[in-house]
């Protein structure tokens, strides 16, 4: 792309939702503005940056010294459309990016892709799909507060997106849309694309990224800092157990055709049993051994992924979330890759996990130890969970 990139940040809000200044949070070492003028710093496409400051402007200007790029700090207006006109002003480039400082987790990929289609169509903002379903309501009194509002109808969310920064234009045709917006249309912009769409230029959308959040309140903080004290713990779990004739094989809840299978009090599930262990010790709430006694008739023969559920329940109780887990099978024989898929779903439904936060591998022991010669099977594992 030929054209002259200007990366426009505003930074001109006062963060009164989220009570302190949220562009000076710290995120690991840079602010949460730093890491906004990075993304464009790192971007090649991009030649200069605007910050458009509020009364910020001294700290911006502070932020901004070890930018490698050029970079000019402008006074916003009283507006979030009056900030960004004023910031597309002072640019010099033949596109603008215009894009919400409190937005740090901007990808290049999404920076990219509204630029190439900008340069293309003349503006471009990222999106992604609304994945929640969306209800218009009312009530009576005119307020907007959730409470008490009744609904009106459900839009079809198949054609809903989350448009998200940094906006993308052609600078002349932004200023052009700018001049013939009357007043009356004036305050019907709620974005910078608002500005194209109601002077009747079109507007591409792009690839956007759910991380790529504005951070508006203390929830949008990433967890790692929003919350004090030791709220993400791991755990792990080990079990085994002796392959013997007339028992069947159950791995992850799923009957694999063999000629041995796993002895045991209950359905001998290895890979559940040290998941389960994994999970539970990470809370500290002991093992599967406390939980379910091989002392205890009740569990003669139990279903594993049963157990697993109630496991999850326990966890729920006690207040912790399982973020993933990771679990090795060790098998001489048989195969395992066809069933692992299964053992996946299996244990993602008994954990109420999705599918992709669960990983079940297998390896052989190359013949060696008890595993390698046949005589049982073991498995590791490991979980990660965090407070809700």
């Amino acid at each position: 792309m030929e054209k002259k990139v200007s990366a426009v940040l505003v930074a001109a809000g006062s963060s009164t939702r989220m009570g302190f200044d949220k562009l000076s949070f710290d995120l690991g070492g840079e602010t949460v503005v730093q890491r906004s003028i990075r993304a464009f710093a790192e971007c090649p496409l991009v030649s200069e940056i605007v910050l458009v400051a509020g009364k910020n402007r001294a700290f911006l200007e502070q932020q901004a010294g070890a930018c490698t790029k050029p970079v000019q700090v402008v006074q916003g207006g009283a507006t979030r459309a009056e900030s960004a006109k004023n910031g597309v002003l002072a640019a010099h480039g033949e596109l603008v990016a215009v894009h919400d400082a409190a937005r740090p987790f901007v990808s290049q990929a999404v920076i990219t892709a509204a630029l190439e289609a900008a340069a293309a169509c003349g503006a471009a903002a990222p999106a992604v799909p609304v994945k929640d379903t969306v209800k218009r309501a009312v009530r009576g009194d005119g307020k907007t507060v959730p409470e008490h509002c009744m609904v009106t109808d459900t839009p079809d969310r198949s054609t809903l997106y989350a448009v998200q920064t940094p906006q993308c234009f052609d600078r002349a045709a932004y200023l052009a849309a700018l001049d013939e917006l009357d007043a009356e249309k004036a305050r019907l912009v709620t974005d910078d694309c608002s500005l194209f769409e109601l002077t009747g230029r079109p507007v591409q959308l792009t690839q956007g990224d759910y991380a790529n959040l504005k951070i508006t309140t203390r929830e949008d903080l990433p967890r790692a800092e929003q919350k004090e004290g030791n709220d993400m713990r791991i755990g792990h779990g080990y079990d085994v157990h002796r392959l013997v004739e007339d028992r069947k094989l159950i791995l992850g809840g799923v009957e694999v055709p063999f000629e041995k299978g796993l002895l045991g009090h209950s359905d001998a599930d290895v890979l559940a049993h040290a998941v389960m262990d994994a999970v539970l010790g990470a809370a500290a709430l002991g093992d599967i051994g406390k939980h379910f006694p091989d002392t205890d008739p009740a569990y003669a023969g139990a279903d594993s992924l049963q157990l697993a559920q109630h496991v999850a329940r326990i966890m729920r109780e006690k207040g912790w979330k399982i973020v993933n887990i990771d679990s090795t099978l060790l098998c001489q024989k048989p195969k395992l890759a066809p069933y692992i898929p299964a053992m996946r779903e299996n244990l993602a439904a008994a954990f109420g996990m999705p599918v992709d936060a669960v990983s079940v591998k297998a390896t052989t022991e190359e013949h060696l130890g008890f595993t390698g010669e046949g005589l049982g099977i073991a498995a590791h594992a490991v979980a990660l969970i965090e407070k809700l």
